[in-house]
């Protein structure tokens, strides 16, 4: 289309995002063959308990917390794994106490559904029990897709709460320091933790509800194991649970490894630039600026290397199965056969693709376009700006990547707030966070694809769910910035930083955000 040189379009499939991606996959990788998963999913069964709507609800309060630090797609890729484990589990001991059997297996399998299918054809049942059977699997694949999208919703959620929990945010702060460089730090870690965490919490709350009357539906009493059948139920389900769980035994070298070598991880990403003070990057690895010149993916393919090196048992020699009297050094965590069978490249070229796309929207001249459709939006007032402005990044994120949206709307809203006199931050914070609101689509994000590629979801599921809380989500994030929003950032007076030498507004405007008494 002559829009950009094939070299231009091949960087954006590999960038630094891209190269976090891959380090975060590696790391759930060797996570998942090692089991450690079965291990988390069966820890949490205990403490959550088997009662729908709470199980749900703990994954995505783990799931949102995660995201907060670390990156939304890795964040996805690790408890996926784990959330279908659990619910493989819960279906298992469901089956075994109503056979009276022990389940000893303990299989990660992405068509679950499929394997219930299976079990129900065996055997000679009367209709009644067919019909029974055919109604309580129905509900176990409407329960598994409500746990699907509770994963990936809730690390989309989560990933609002801190600056470094998702690139929109990022986007935006370096976005207000390059177009506002006089604006001394306004929107740092504390700032942007003080204003959008509390949207998140109330954003993820609304999302559980939404989730649980759709999937699971409006009979409070059975999804919270109310009930004298449910509790007996609850508790021979726990007894079987726990039984496996010391079927399990201590854990192994392998494991303890990877579980410090995760910690590590988490502890490196979240003190390497935080904002509120300066960290390990600041430090030994700044740049001119001060920055840190090693970055989140630095981070991932360093831990990742070192998989790829320590042993997965404790140091020394083991004796060769194929050759007998012969020693061999233990394989490592991680082999380069288990990464290349369980690697989604295809994830990796839709990552790719997005930014190539952001790159193309900015170059062809779409981001001037799209600027000057968006003139007539000066004779509204201010709230209801933000409220449509929120409406139309949720709907063009789920089309393209939140960082391809806030990187082509971004600069556009600022020139316009700064025409009408409008603080930018008042249009620019709630647009970034409705830039996360992709939730209807599996191309929307990578932790709607991730979810997508297990299996048992149809688009059309993940668009019924996520056009509500679309919905739900500009809603909640319009009274954020129309509330608390205000005395964290000043959104009730034009900064004297704005000021462009084309227009000049009061530092009082007459466009205030603030109502008039």
């Amino acid at each position: 289309m002559g829009i950009m040189d094939a070299s231009e379009v091949c960087i954006e499939y590999l960038k630094d995002t891209n190269i976090l991606f891959i380090g975060g996959l590696l790391v759930a990788i060797s996570v998942e063959h090692w089991n450690l998963h079965k291990r988390i999913a069966l820890r949490v069964l205990l403490i959550i308990g088997v009662r729908p709507a709470m199980l749900i609800l703990g994954f995505m309060l783990v799931t949102a917390f995660l995201s907060m630090w670390i990156s939304n797609t890795a964040t996805t890729a690790m408890m996926v794994p784990i959330a279908h484990a659990v619910l493989e589990q819960l279906h298992g001991t469901k089956k075994d106490i109503e056979e009276g059997n022990d389940n000893p297996a303990f299989e990660l399998q992405e068509s679950s559904t499929q394997k219930e299918e299976t079990k129900l054809d065996k055997g000679q049942d009367t209709p009644a029990s067919s019909e029974l059977r055919a109604q309580k699997n129905q509900e176990q694949i409407r329960f598994t897709q409500g746990m699907s999208l509770c994963v990936c919703y809730s690390a989309s959620i989560g990933g609002i709460a801190t600056l470094t929990g998702t690139t929109p945010n990022l986007v935006l702060q370096g976005q207000v320091d390059s177009l506002f460089p006089e604006n001394s730090k306004v929107v740092n870690f504390a700032s942007w933790f003080g204003f959008a965490f509390p949207t998140m919490v109330i954003l993820l709350l609304l999302a559980w509800l939404w989730l649980q009357v759709l999937f699971l539906g409006f009979n409070f009493r059975k999804n919270f194991g109310i009930g004298e059948q449910e509790q007996e139920r609850k508790h021979a389900a726990l007894k079987v649970i726990q039984t496996q769980h010391k079927l399990l035994g201590p854990m192994i070298f392998a494991e303890k490894v990877i579980t410090v070598l995760f910690v590590i991880l988490v502890i490196l990403w979240f003190t390497r630039e935080p904002g509120f003070f300066r960290g390990w990057g600041n430090l030994a690895f700044a740049n001119e600026d001060g920055q840190s010149m090693a970055s989140d993916g630095t981070v991932a393919i360093f831990i990742s290397i070192i998989l790829f090196i320590i042993p997965s048992e404790f140091p020394g020699l083991i004796q060769d199965p194929e050759k007998p009297g012969r020693l061999k050094a233990p394989p490592a965590l991680l082999t380069w056969k288990t990464v290349h069978e369980k690697m989604p490249w295809n994830i990796v070229l839709l990552l790719g693709g997005g930014f190539a796309l952001a790159k193309a929207s900015e170059k062809s001249g779409l981001s001037d376009w799209l600027g000057e459709k968006l003139t007539p939006l000066q004779h509204v007032p201010p709230p209801a700006t933000a409220f449509i402005l929120c409406l139309l990044v949720a709907a063009f994120t789920e089309c393209t990547s939140n960082v391809a949206t806030t990187t082509l709307f971004l600069p556009i809203l600022a020139s316009m707030a700064q025409a009408i006199c409008l603080h930018p931050l008042y249009v620019m914070l709630p647009c970034t966070l409705s830039a996360s609101l992709a939730f209807m689509l599996p191309v929307a994000t990578p932790p709607n694809a991730i979810v997508f590629s297990f299996g048992g979801l149809k688009v059309s599921d993940m668009a019924r769910a996520g056009f509500l809380l679309n919905i739900i989500g500009v809603l909640v994030i319009t009274l954020a910035i129309n509330s608390w929003g205000f005395p964290i950032f000043s959104l009730d007076t034009f900064p004297s930083w704005a000021q462009s030498n084309t227009t000049q507004c009061p530092l009082s405007s007459p466009n205030s955000t603030v109502p008039s008494p």
